[in-house]
Protein backbone atom coordinates (compact mmCIF):
# COMPACT_ATOMS: atom_id res chain seq x y z
CA UNK A 1 0.00 0.00 0.00
CA UNK A 2 1.35 3.47 -0.78
CA UNK A 3 1.96 6.00 2.21
CA UNK A 4 0.16 9.00 0.59
CA UNK A 5 2.48 11.08 2.78
CA UNK A 6 5.52 9.84 0.85
CA UNK A 7 4.07 10.14 -2.85
CA UNK A 8 6.39 12.34 -5.43
CA UNK A 9 5.11 10.23 -8.67
CA UNK A 10 1.38 9.52 -9.35
CA UNK A 11 0.72 6.01 -10.67
CA UNK A 12 -0.16 7.44 -13.66
CA UNK A 13 3.63 9.50 -14.16
CA UNK A 14 5.12 5.83 -13.50
CA UNK A 15 3.18 3.90 -15.80
CA UNK A 16 3.70 6.57 -18.59
CA UNK A 17 7.68 6.63 -17.64
CA UNK A 18 7.53 2.46 -17.76
CA UNK A 19 6.30 2.61 -21.02
CA UNK A 20 8.22 4.98 -22.29
CA UNK A 21 11.38 3.47 -21.01
CA UNK A 22 10.39 0.18 -22.75
CA UNK A 23 9.53 2.05 -26.21
CA UNK A 24 13.46 3.21 -25.95
CA UNK A 25 14.94 0.44 -25.81
CA UNK A 26 15.05 -0.31 -21.33
CA UNK A 27 13.71 -3.81 -20.95
CA UNK A 28 13.83 -3.41 -17.32
CA UNK A 29 14.04 -0.78 -14.42
CA UNK A 30 18.10 -0.60 -14.46
CA UNK A 31 18.25 2.09 -16.69
CA UNK A 32 15.95 4.26 -14.64
CA UNK A 33 18.87 5.63 -12.29
CA UNK A 34 20.40 7.61 -15.47
CA UNK A 35 17.21 8.27 -17.57
CA UNK A 36 15.00 10.11 -14.34
CA UNK A 37 17.02 12.89 -15.20
CA UNK A 38 17.07 12.96 -19.00
CA UNK A 39 15.31 16.23 -20.67
CA UNK A 40 13.45 14.35 -23.20
CA UNK A 41 12.02 11.46 -20.72
CA UNK A 42 10.58 14.24 -18.30
CA UNK A 43 9.32 16.31 -21.04
CA UNK A 44 7.34 13.80 -22.06
CA UNK A 45 5.92 13.29 -18.71
CA UNK A 46 5.15 17.05 -18.74
CA UNK A 47 8.00 17.75 -16.51
CA UNK A 48 10.40 20.81 -17.09
CA UNK A 49 13.32 18.90 -18.63
CA UNK A 50 16.19 21.38 -17.21
CA UNK A 51 14.32 22.60 -13.67
CA UNK A 52 11.57 19.60 -13.17
CA UNK A 53 11.89 16.98 -10.93
CA UNK A 54 13.45 13.53 -11.32
CA UNK A 55 11.55 11.12 -12.46
CA UNK A 56 10.95 8.05 -10.47
CA UNK A 57 14.20 5.54 -9.40
CA UNK A 58 14.87 1.98 -10.38
CA UNK A 59 13.95 1.47 -6.75
CA UNK A 60 10.57 2.85 -7.45
CA UNK A 61 9.24 1.34 -10.49
CA UNK A 62 10.79 -2.30 -9.39
CA UNK A 63 8.33 -1.49 -6.07
CA UNK A 64 5.66 -0.44 -8.92
CA UNK A 65 5.66 -3.22 -10.75
CA UNK A 66 6.07 -5.54 -7.88
CA UNK A 67 3.10 -4.02 -6.15
CA UNK A 68 0.61 -5.75 -7.97
CA UNK A 69 -1.15 -9.22 -7.30
CA UNK A 70 -1.91 -12.40 -9.39
CA UNK A 71 -5.32 -11.34 -7.89
CA UNK A 72 -5.27 -7.58 -9.47
CA UNK A 73 -4.14 -8.61 -12.98
CA UNK A 74 -7.43 -10.25 -14.13
CA UNK A 75 -9.90 -6.98 -13.45
CA UNK A 76 -6.44 -4.54 -14.32
CA UNK A 77 -6.73 -6.21 -17.89
CA UNK A 78 -10.37 -5.74 -18.35
CA UNK A 79 -9.96 -2.38 -17.62
CA UNK A 80 -7.42 -1.86 -19.89
CA UNK A 81 -9.28 -3.79 -22.80
CA UNK A 82 -12.35 -1.63 -21.87
CA UNK A 83 -10.41 1.24 -22.24
CA UNK A 84 -8.90 0.60 -25.47
CA UNK A 85 -12.20 -0.81 -27.71
CA UNK A 86 -13.88 2.57 -25.84
CA UNK A 87 -11.34 4.39 -27.72
CA UNK A 88 -11.73 3.09 -30.82
CA UNK A 89 -15.49 2.58 -30.68
CA UNK A 90 -15.33 7.12 -30.06
CA UNK A 91 -12.88 7.15 -32.85
CA UNK A 92 -14.65 5.62 -35.36
CA UNK A 93 -18.24 6.27 -34.02
CA UNK A 94 -20.85 3.31 -35.01
CA UNK A 95 -18.78 2.43 -38.31
CA UNK A 96 -17.13 -0.47 -36.52
CA UNK A 97 -18.64 -3.72 -38.43
CA UNK A 98 -15.82 -5.75 -37.76
CA UNK A 99 -13.14 -6.27 -34.93
CA UNK A 100 -10.15 -8.51 -35.07
CA UNK A 101 -8.10 -9.68 -31.81
CA UNK A 102 -5.17 -11.74 -32.29
CA UNK A 103 -3.75 -13.18 -29.79
CA UNK A 104 0.04 -14.24 -29.91
CA UNK A 105 2.67 -15.05 -27.50
CA UNK A 106 6.42 -13.62 -28.00
CA UNK A 107 9.60 -14.95 -26.37
CA UNK A 108 11.09 -12.40 -24.02
CA UNK A 109 14.78 -14.98 -23.50
CA UNK A 110 15.94 -14.25 -19.80
CA UNK A 111 19.46 -14.99 -18.41
CA UNK A 112 20.41 -16.30 -15.13
CA UNK A 113 17.97 -16.55 -12.30
CA UNK A 114 15.24 -13.79 -12.89
CA UNK A 115 11.88 -14.50 -10.88
CA UNK A 116 9.14 -16.19 -13.05
CA UNK A 117 11.19 -16.94 -15.92
CA UNK A 118 10.63 -20.63 -17.04
CA UNK A 119 11.78 -23.10 -19.79
CA UNK A 120 10.37 -23.24 -22.76
CA UNK A 121 10.32 -26.21 -25.31
CA UNK A 122 9.50 -24.42 -28.05
CA UNK A 123 11.83 -21.85 -27.90
CA UNK A 124 14.18 -23.92 -26.23
CA UNK A 125 15.59 -21.26 -23.76
CA UNK A 126 14.36 -20.05 -20.61
CA UNK A 127 12.46 -16.86 -21.13
CA UNK A 128 9.29 -15.04 -20.33
CA UNK A 129 6.35 -15.76 -22.61
CA UNK A 130 4.06 -12.83 -22.85
CA UNK A 131 0.96 -12.77 -24.56
CA UNK A 132 0.72 -9.89 -26.95
CA UNK A 133 -2.77 -8.72 -28.48
CA UNK A 134 -3.92 -6.54 -31.19
CA UNK A 135 -7.38 -5.47 -32.44
CA UNK A 136 -8.21 -4.76 -36.05
CA UNK A 137 -11.09 -2.26 -36.80
CA UNK A 138 -12.96 -2.91 -40.37
CA UNK A 139 -10.60 -3.09 -42.77
CA UNK A 140 -7.84 -0.59 -41.27
CA UNK A 141 -4.58 -1.91 -41.00
CA UNK A 142 -3.36 -3.52 -37.36
CA UNK A 143 -0.59 -0.41 -37.23
CA UNK A 144 -3.39 2.10 -38.17
CA UNK A 145 -5.57 1.44 -35.16
CA UNK A 146 -2.49 0.77 -32.51
CA UNK A 147 -0.97 4.43 -33.93
CA UNK A 148 -4.85 6.12 -33.32
CA UNK A 149 -4.94 4.82 -29.62
CA UNK A 150 -1.07 5.12 -29.11
CA UNK A 151 -0.90 9.08 -30.21
CA UNK A 152 -3.85 9.89 -27.92
CA UNK A 153 -2.99 7.85 -25.12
Amino acid sequence: MRNLDMIEHTVHDLLRQRIYGLACGCADCNDAAQLRNDPIHKLILDRDPIDGNPLGSQPTLSRFENAVSRKDLFPMGSELAEIVVNHHARRLGAKARLITIDLDPTDDPTHGQQQLSFFNGHYDSWCYLPMVGTLQFNDESEILSRNNFCAEW
